[in-house]
Order: C-alpha cells, then sequence, then structure tokens
C-alpha cells in the first residue's frame, strides 16, 4: 500500500513533518493508519541504506503499534520545532507537543533510540562501499537516522531554509532551495493564483 503522505523530494525530517497535510476535507494524518507507518517507511526507504522491503514485511503488529508510535512522536516534536524555526503563523499547523523543550528532548531521545553505524565494505577486486549497520531493529534504526539528520538540520545552516508553506489550508514545510520556490508545490502556487485571481476579479465586479 502507498502511502497518503504527500513526498516533495524535501530531506526525510521534512518529508516526516508532511505525513501531516491537508486537503478540501481537512487535516491528515498518514501515521494514524495501522498500516500508515510502514507505508511511508517503505516510500522513502530507498533513501536510506538502513531498511529493505523485507525489514518492513517482517514487522509484527506489535512492531508496528511501537514504530508508529515512535514515527508520530519524532514528527510532532520536529513540527514545533520548525514551527519555533519559522515562526510559522498557521493555526492548523500546530504540533501535539506544545512545549519546546519536551520537543527537544523527544528528538534527541529518538536519535539516541536505535544506535547505528557506517561500516566499510571492501570486497576482493570490487570497490569500496559505505553501508550502514545497526544493532537493533533496521526500522527502528531508520527513525532514529531520521532524528539525527533533523539535529543536522536544526543545528545547521539549513534551518534558515525552512519555511512554512502558507498557501490557502496548506500546512506543509519545505526547504526553500531555490531563491523564488515560495509554496511547498505547484498546486500550493497555482491555489495562491487562483484566490488572487479570484479577488481581483470580484473586486471589479
Amino acid at each position: 500500500m502507498d502511502t497518503k503522505a504527500p513526498l516533495l523530494g524535501e530531506p526525510l525530517p521534512v518529508e516526516l513533518m508532511n505525513t501531516v497535510w491537508a486537503d478540501r476535507d481537512g487535516v491528515h494524518d498518514a501515521l494514524r493508519d495501522p498500516d500508515g507507518p510502514r507505508s511511508w517507511l517503505r516510500a522513502v526507504a530507498p533513501r536510506t541504506d538502513l531498511l529493505t522491503p523485507a525489514d518492513l514485511d517482517a514487522l509484527t503488529g506489535p512492531d508496528l503499534d511501537r514504530l508508529g508510535r515512535q514515527l508520530t512522536s519524532l514528527r510532532d516534536a520536529l513540527r514545533r520545532l520548525a514551527a519555533e524555526a519559522t515562526a510559522d503563523p498557521r493555526a492548523a499547523a500546530a504540533s501535539a507537543i506544545r512545549d519546546l523543550p519536551e520537543a527537544v528532548t523527544v528528538l534527541n531521545r529518538a536519535a539516541a533510540g536505535t544506535p547505528h553505524w557506517a561500516e566499510l565494505s571492501w570486497p576482493p577486486g570490487r570497490a569500496p562501499a559505505r553501508r550502514t549497520r545497526t544493532a537493533g531493529q533496521p526500522a527502528s534504526a531508520a527513525v532514529s537516522a531520521i532524528a539525527a539528520e533533523a539535529v543536522a538540520l536544526f543545528a545547521g545552516d539549513t534551518r534558515t531554509l525552512l519555511r512554512p508553506c502558507l498557501a490557502p489550508s496548506c500546512v506543509l514545510y519545505f526547504v526553500k532551495n531555490h531563491p523564488r520556490r515560495e509554496w511547498s508545490s505547484p498546486a500550493c502556487g497555482n491555489r495562491v493564483r487562483a484566490a488572487r485571481h479570484y479577488r481581483r476579479t470580484r473586486g471589479t465586479a
């Protein structure tokens, strides 16, 4: 099953933030469904070397429950930190975690939750390669890796490029990776232009 969350090619911590999204029917949570965490991780697995499809297929019901709690808690912490970093004015985008120190604690706990490390692989006659190993469950290690990437995002220069999408009804975040980029997606830009056109034509009617 495909994830219901929009995937916009953002850094993985931002993609996780965007598992909360909105449409005409309201605000949605892609992690709320029982298989939502596995579907989202399957969608982003090609972007991490910690997870394989077999790892995700092997998850039991209790594994998925625990993973869902880990991802949701981390996602809510990241959205709170993003709101702080961007002075996000959108009430609909508010995180379930309201306290900044709590969000920091949740992020740091997730980053330390499952150890993972880089390992060199260099078989004779072949090119060397970097592999990632973990002492724990690969899915949990992937969550920790996303948390570690989020620490780097918020502690580094990328934090200043993080933006809330201010298109009508949007609750997504994005990294402003181009000077002219103003919206999380072309669809949001189209909605803004349509709303401006409607206001202009209504004003001249």
